[in-house]
């Protein structure tokens, strides 16, 4: 065996494992959510029909798949509860992640601005404090939103109110729980980028003239955008599909979309309209991945 073919195999292999991990842990998964949200409910363990026996043979998988209909998807767009949680969702992702951007840069640029040695300092104080439990801290902030809460009781003894105010169970209260537990997603893509971009870029710049206000929005700000652009979708995502923080901090006038999940599945058992939605979210969540990977592939040609 030759030297070439030893240190290639290994390569190949860990090219591949990337597929393998991806087609065994979500395409198969994936494909099951499919089935079932093409599926009518029952009342039996699992709710739906039909249900492929592959020991009754191929006639039987037949019919199986002739049964298969796109009902569940015409329920979600006739009914408003479905498509309003997804415009909700939508909504409270765009703009918790536009007030991520505006408390988070700021922190990751003063964060690269850092001497060196206290760079890594100020990285563990950004992430020491999440990790403790997600849910420990979410209940934290119960403890202190509530009616006779820590805040409320600060103001109270500040005399900047007169009666406790109404913080939990509101969108308010809902938006300060995302900003605070996606924070640091948004964070450390950002100084990861901003902390690569040269100083001699800038003292270029104001050595043309430049003010260092106009040499961050036409040197620093443009390359930062790739950290930019991978904190949105490290955000914007996974707040789109939150259902632990708008179920314990929002009130119940209006439910995102991870709470109409969580209804479809445990409450109604209505796997199949659960399954839907869950196929949709995906295919909603594609759009921005399928968008930033385009935008990369430009930039990487125009390096070229």
């Amino acid at each position: 065996m030759s030297a070439r073919q030893i240190f290639t195999r290994p390569a190949r292999l860990a090219a591949i494992a990337p597929f393998v991990w991806m087609l065994l842990l979500f395409l198969v998964p994936f494909g099951f959510v499919v089935k079932i949200s093409l599926s009518q409910a029952v009342i039996a363990q699992p709710p739906y029909v039909p249900q492929f026996d592959l020991s009754a043979g191929w006639a039987s998988l037949q019919a199986a798949f002739a049964t298969l209909s796109l009902d569940n998807f015409k329920l979600l767009a006739a009914d408003q509860l479905y498509w309003r949680s997804y415009l909700r969702s939508l909504a409270v992702a765009a703009s918790a992640t536009a007030v991520l951007i505006l408390i988070g840069y700021p922190i990751a640029y003063a964060m690269a601005r850092l001497p060196r040695r206290w760079q890594a300092v100020a990285m563990m104080l950004v992430i020491v404090p999440f990790w403790t439990s997600f849910l420990i801290r979410i209940y934290a902030w119960i403890n202190i939103l509530q009616h006779d809460g820590l805040l409320n009781q600060i103001l109270l003894a500040l005399h900047l109110v007169s009666a406790p105010v109404v913080w939990l169970s509101t969108d308010w209260a809902m938006m300060l729980g995302l900003v605070y537990s996606y924070l640091p997603f948004m964070i450390l893509p950002l100084y990861a980028t901003l902390a690569k971009i040269p100083a001699s870029l800038l003292e270029a710049a104001q050595d043309l003239g430049a003010s260092p206000r106009r040499a961050f929005w036409l040197v620093t700000f443009p390359l930062s955008l790739p950290g930019v652009g991978a904190g949105v979708l490290l955000c914007f995502i996974p707040i789109v599909g939150e259902f632990v923080i708008p179920d314990l901090l929002a009130g119940s006038g209006s439910m995102m979309i991870g709470q109409t999940l969580w209804l479809e599945f445990f409450t109604n058992k209505d796997w199949p309209v659960a399954s839907a939605l869950a196929v949709l979210l995906l295919a909603l969540l594609l759009v921005p991945l399928l968008v930033y990977e385009r935008l990369q592939r430009r930039q990487l040609e125009g390096r070229r």
